[in-house]
């Protein structure tokens, strides 16, 4: 069975599937893709040695196991969110540092949340739109058609509005959306999607994320924080009520502030740092939870390659493109 006919099965008929039976199969795939260092499992390993520098080679793989299975973890449930319930949606998430969003949903704000591919966000969203505030966001065009209209549907019956990548103009989309009333917009930026991203410090190395929420926040005066999301293990009638031994923390940091008086480049670049840095210190935290398999540090990039994208950059102002995804 091809990759995409396995993640179409999955998609239809995991949430069929009783919960321990399904939790004990993808902690088995997890420890296999790590044993076999199969896929992203050397890249995660690379990624993780950043964050944890002191980690001898044992220590790191246990830290990259975790990392699988946290990651296998976040396929499991969502696979089986068709089948949740909202209530055990609500008893699922916990929010840390809510005041730094409500001090704008309240007052029907649109904020712009920049998140890391960290813990389940699609679980978060699933939990925005009722609790926060209606969800608009972009996501990547899966494979088969088919599939993907399935994932927009469901998406949208929960009220969660998705843009995709590749189909007109997203960023001005966005744009229209940030300065309207009574939304949330998340975009999963930690990694660069297309040839128009920022280059950053992460963990004292230089990282290549994605322009699109420090875009948006200069473009439209639109406020923008961090958002990082972590697991955590649920008990007594906590658990009971999500129908699951694990739930997520929500957690948001602080308004990334917009310098004023100096080139538009430079005010993307520098509150992209900012909130990289927020970013930064919650993989710190919780690195086992960061589900980057992909290439993000320069030094892992192919030079050449890498030669000929900075190359395209200077030849456009930074912005619009690189928008990010969730």
């Amino acid at each position: 069975m091809s990759a995409d006919k396995a993640f179409t099965f999955a998609w239809r008929n995991a949430h069929k599937v009783p919960e321990p039976v399904l939790r004990g199969l993808f902690t088995v795939i997890a420890d296999v893709a790590w044993a076999t260092r199969r896929g992203g499992v050397p890249q995660l390993e690379k990624n993780l040695a950043r964050v944890r520098p002191g980690l001898d080679a044992r220590g790191l793989r246990r830290l990259s196991r975790a990392g699988m299975r946290s990651y296998m973890r976040y396929y499991r449930e969502a696979f089986t969110l068709p089948g949740a319930s909202p209530a055990q949606i609500e008893a699922r998430v916990r929010l840390e540092g809510y005041e730094n969003c409500l001090q704008f949903t309240s007052q029907g704000v649109t904020p712009l949340l920049a998140l890391g591919h960290m813990g389940n966000w699609d679980l978060a969203g699933a939990y925005a739109t009722p609790h926060i505030a209606p969800v608009l966001t972009v996501a990547e065009r899966l494979k088969p058609e088919e599939l993907f209209q399935e994932f927009l549907a469901f998406r949208n019956s929960l009220g969660i509005e998705i843009l995709a990548l590749g189909d007109g103009d997203v960023f001005r989309e966005l744009m229209r959306g940030a300065r309207g009333p009574g939304k949330l917009i998340p975009l999963l930026a930690d990694r660069d999607l297309t040839a128009r991203g920022v280059e950053v410090d992460l963990f004292g190395e230089r990282a290549r994320v994605a322009a699109g929420p420090a875009a948006l926040a200069v473009s439209t005066g639109a406020p923008l924080l961090t958002a990082s999301i972590r697991y955590e293990r649920l008990t007594g009638p906590r658990r009971r009520a999500a129908g699951t031994p694990w739930g997520i923390v929500i957690r948001f940091f602080p308004q990334v502030a917009v310098p004023d008086g100096v080139p538009r480049s430079e005010r993307v670049a520098a509150v992209t740092q900012a909130w990289v840095d927020h970013l930064e210190e919650a993989i710190a935290a919780d690195p086992e939870d960061w589900h980057m398999l992909q290439k993000v540090f320069v030094a892992d990039l192919d030079p050449d390659r890498y030669a000929r994208t900075r190359a395209k950059d200077a030849q456009g102002a930074t912005g619009g493109g690189a928008v990010g995804s969730a």
